[in-house]
């Protein structure tokens, strides 16, 4: 058997060392073409020269060439050149071969029966070499891309077709003669003209060989083949004779050479358009799905490849007309044909034809609109910031551009989108919601309710006509049906010993419908499958291996899935699997959630249900725990305390002594009457309400095994002792308020005596008084003090008997008091350099009370202002209504109260005042006369900052109603 299978073996190495030898040769004689053009720098004088009986004649002159500008005129006969006889057109040209730019010859001239003497310098000859370069990179493209495709297929006839096509491309396009015309430049020249006549018939001779027709269907086109090439072979020999007889008539040359290349590219547009209908008619004839994908290859080749360039320079150019530079770059999409065709009949990628094309639209709209900005940027760059004939203007517009470019990737995802709808319409939404619908599968651990919504999806968005989700069996291994759609009878289990299955497991998409892929599984399950429908098999992976698998048919239209399709279904069943997998995992955890679930709550009971407030805070003081209790009292809501480190939630001094307390006993320590400030989300709430006194335990957290080094925090305990604390205070001021009385009961007694007698001589003196004497007005304050002392005696006795003095009770104006007040205290005021600062609310303030008892309360408070401040400050005072209250406030700029001295300002006898400045009392007697009144005093002081008391007094009741209605 491998004698039989030699000379297939030998013929198919003989047909590739065949394809390589020429490939080789071919490359080599093109890079030369293409190296010589690069380094030409022939020159010449302009003038067509042309052997005639009378001389070497001048046939032709171009416009503004040098011979035309040193006045040369057709007909002229050329005589000598620098003195030396000319008798040939070959002498003429070797001189101008010998010269370079700039080069001056003498050329003796007979015109008209006169010698003439002309001085030419000869310049450069012009090139269109961007057409030619452009071209030639298009051409070696070609030729690699043909050389391949034979190479890897050397025994399907379809690549001969092909490799031949594809060299006389190379030939047309990258072979041309640079002028020496020498033996070289003869083979450029002959291998472009005879390839540029059989690149019309070869394509069209593809295109009816490939692909295959149906036998039946296919028409027989062996005769009528040669009719194609007749046209090659005449336009070939037409030039032949040309060349051969150009010689003797230049001018004739030079006209029928130009038409005979007008009529080639005529023959390639119209062997073009043939070609393009042959592959039209045949995807009519061809049924298999294959190939209907490789017409469209070559369809969408032939047509974005030859079309720009067919119809935007080749057809203008074979009118007569001369296209501008900027419709030379149409040859760039050229070699575009032989990849598309390649790629047909090696069968690459078939399944992708749209994919492709939509993607190679958006980069061609992207490039354009690219191309588009550089010129436009390079017209606005040499406009505006240099002029138009600065040869950096491009670099200045390619970078713009460039960045520009960069920055527009948002435009790019834009036309890519728009292209997607355009290709899948109606279906373009149902895939973006495929995939957000894939991410929110993990939300659903029902794994039979997950199956159902996950077929449903994918069979709306892809139209398939058939799907199943099977599941990996956790004992047997088996895939089994748990979703499915579009079968009549149950889909069979997948087993776990199927070909299909390693590879699944691999994480590749199992194509029943490729053949190449197919091949690698057996033939019987392969058909096995095929009869049910099902040509995907899609695996979901999950910790290297297939947990489940989605089994899919085609489409509704009878396609394949092309690459975006299967990329897609990759990404969803990596997603399924995920969802699966949290699904069996529930399954799993549920018994033990409910279990810790059940001991979380007993633990959170007994934590709950502590009187005093717990937190639990880990080793970087972040809190980890807090209770209801410590919720309630202290005024921070638990989601707000989580989370947040122990000096975020309480007060600087509190933090600094725990932590001072557990380095000192790390095994345990308490704090005592430590005052914190509770959150409050209330603005009625003063800042005296706030204060709070706790006692504070911290003990460390131990960690699981129990030892003293493995400490995972630490739990601290509060009692809030603020009730009890204010109650002893509440008992002591009782106390010494009760020692006050029996005090003022005897001092009143004593006082009243000279009080008496001072009122009785002063009245005596107002008897006979002078109205406008000065005095009288002093003698009438004195009275008046006279009884306002009267009335403090009094006020101490009511200290003595509680109570006494509700009998007196009236509404009082407090505006009116404080005024009063400062009318007796202004002269002092201004001796000591103190301004006072009044903001008396606008509507009376009366409450219920005593006048004179309450013009002793804000005498206490403005004196004891007044001494704060010996050198002189502000004294504020403010009075508003707060609901059912009214509020006074009373404040200095002055020394302050030591934060240590404000629990005792209310103890008789307590003064910070030097010895005889002050006896201790006048707090004290302002506190009893506000507690008299129902109401309550705060003080809030800082040292060097100033003093601030608050009095709340409750409104007069007929006030009261008039104000809530």
């Amino acid at each position: 058997m491998s004698d039989a299978l030699t000379p297939t073996r030998w013929i198919t190495w003989g047909r590739s060392l065949f394809a390589l030898i020429v490939v080789g040769m071919l490359l080599a004689l093109g890079v030369a073409n293409i190296a010589l053009r690069a380094q030409l720098h022939q020159v010449e004088d302009g003038v067509l020269w042309s052997d005639r009986a009378e001389g070497v004649t001048a046939v032709e002159v171009a416009p503004g060439s040098p011979a035309a500008t040193a006045g040369i005129e057709r007909g002229d006969v050329i005589l000598a050149i620098n003195g030396t006889p000319v008798e040939r057109r070959d002498e003429v040209e070797t001189y101008q071969r010998n010269g370079t730019e700039g080069t001056r010859l003498a050329y003796t001239l007979a015109r008209l029966g006169t010698r003439q003497a002309v001085a030419v310098s000869l310049a450069l000859v012009p090139h269109s070499s961007s057409m030619y370069f452009v071209l030639a990179a298009v051409g070696l493209v070609t030729l690699l891309v043909g050389g391949a495709v034979r190479l890897r297929r050397p025994g399907d006839q379809a690549t001969l077709h092909f490799f031949w096509l594809c060299v006389a491309f190379f030939g047309a396009f990258t072979f041309s003669f640079n002028g020496p015309l020498d033996r070289l430049d003869w083979v450029f020249f002959w291998g472009d003209a005879v390839a540029m006549a059989l690149v019309p018939p070869l394509l069209l001779h593809f295109t009816l060989e490939f692909p295959e027709r149906p036998t039946l269907s296919r028409p027989n086109w062996t005769d009528l083949l040669p009719i194609a090439y007749l046209p090659a072979i005449g336009l070939t020999v037409a030039k032949v004779v040309l060349v051969m007889r150009g010689a003797a008539d230049g001018q004739a040359f030079s006209r029928s050479i130009d038409a005979v290349e007008r009529a080639e590219h005529v023959y390639l547009v119209v062997c073009a358009v043939a070609s393009l209908g042959v592959l039209i008619h045949a995807f009519r004839q061809i049924t298999s799905e294959t190939g209907q994908r490789q017409l469209r290859w070559i369809a969408w080749g032939t047509a974005l490849g030859v079309g720009p360039f067919a119809v935007l320079y080749a057809l203008p150019w074979a009118l007569g007309m001369d296209p501008p530079l900027a419709l030379q770059l149409t040859a760039i999409p050229l070699c575009v044909v032989p990849l598309t065709f390649a790629s047909a009949i090696v069968r690459y990628r078939l399944r992708d034809v749209e994919v492709i094309i939509k993607r190679g639209l958006a980069y061609t709209a992207f490039l354009s609109a690219a191309a588009v900005l550089y010129f436009a940027l390079l017209r606005t760059t040499g406009y505006f910031f240099a002029n138009d004939s600065d040869e950096h203007n491009w670099i200045v517009a390619l970078l713009a551009t460039f960045v520009i470019v960069l920055l527009a990737q948002p435009v790019k995802d834009s036309v890519q989108n728009a292209l997607d709808r355009v290709f899948y319409r109606d279906r373009y939404d149902y895939r973006r919601a495929l995939l957000g619908f894939a991410r929110d599968l993990n939300s659903d651990l029902d794994v039979m309710r997950l199956s159902q919504r996950l077929v449903t999806r994918i069979v709306e968005t892809l139209g398939v006509d058939r799907m199943a989700l099977m599941l990996a069996d956790e004992r047997s291994g088996d895939f089994e049906s748990i979703g499915a759609f579009g079968f009549r009878r149950g889909v069979s289990p997948l087993a776990r010993d199927s070909s299909f299955v390693p590879r699944l497991d691999a994480g590749h998409t199992v194509a029943l419908d490729d053949p190449i892929a197919a091949a690698l599984f057996m033939a019987e399950e392969v058909e096995f499958w095929r009869d049910a429908g099902i040509d995907y098999f899609v695996p979901c992976i999950f910790e290297g291996g297939a947990i489940a698998v989605l089994a899919l048919g085609r489409k509704d239209t009878d396609e394949p899935f092309n690459s975006e399709d299967l990329a897609l279904l990759t990404s969803v069943a990596g997603q399924v699997a995920t969802a699966i997998e949290n699904g069996r995992l529930y399954r799993q955890l549920h018994l033990k959630a409910e279990e810790l679930g059940r001991m979380r709550e007993f633990n959170e009971n007994i934590l709950e249900s502590l009187d005093d407030g717990l937190v639990v805070f880990d080793g970087d003081e972040r809190i980890v725990r807090w209770n209801r209790a410590l919720e309630g009292f202290y005024g921070l809501p638990r989601t707000a305390a989580i989370g947040r480190e122990l000096s975020d939630v309480f007060d600087r001094p509190f933090v600094d002594a725990l932590r001072a307390a557990r380095r000192e006993n790390p095994y345990g320590a308490t704090l005592y009457r430590v005052p914190i400030t509770r959150q409050s989300a209330s603005t009625r709430d003063d800042e005296q309400s706030l204060k709070l006194l706790v006692n504070a335990t911290a003990v460390p957290l131990q960690g699981q095994s129990g030892t003293a080094g493995q400490v995972a925090g630490t739990i601290l305990l509060i009692e809030d002792i603020t009730d009890h604390v204010h109650l002893e205070e509440q008992l002591q001021i009782s106390e010494k308020m009760a020692s006050i009385g029996l005090l003022a009961a005897g001092v009143a007694h004593e006082v009243n005596t000279p009080l008496t007698g001072i009122s009785s001589f002063t009245q005596m003196l107002l008897d006979g008084a002078d109205p406008a004497d000065p005095r009288t007005v002093l003698l009438e304050k004195i009275e008046k003090q006279t009884f306002r002392a009267a009335k403090i005696v009094n006020g101490l006795l009511n200290l003595s008997r509680p109570g006494a003095g509700d009998n007196e009770r009236a509404p009082v104006d407090l505006n009116a008091v404080i005024t009063d007040v400062f009318s007796l205290l202004e002269h002092q005021f201004s001796a000591g350099r103190i301004k006072v600062r009044r903001e008396l609310s606008p509507d009376p303030v009366v409450v219920p009370g005593s006048e004179h008892q309450l013009q002793q309360v804000f005498l206490n408070l403005f004196l004891n202002a007044r001494d704060a401040m010996p050198r002189g400050g502000w004294l504020s005072v403010a009075t508003r209504i707060d609901g059912d209250s009214i509020v006074a406030e009373v404040s200095d700029t002055g020394s302050g109260i030591p934060s240590e001295h404000l629990a005792r300002i209310y103890d008789p006898f307590f003064t910070t005042k030097a010895i005889g400045r002050g006896t201790g009392l006048g707090l004290s007697i302002t506190y009893g006369i506000v507690r008299e009144h129902q109401g309550t005093i705060r003080c809030d002081s800082a040292i060097g900052q100033g003093t601030r008391f608050t009095l709340t007094l409750p409104l007069e009741q007929a006030r009261a109603r008039s104000a809530s209605n």
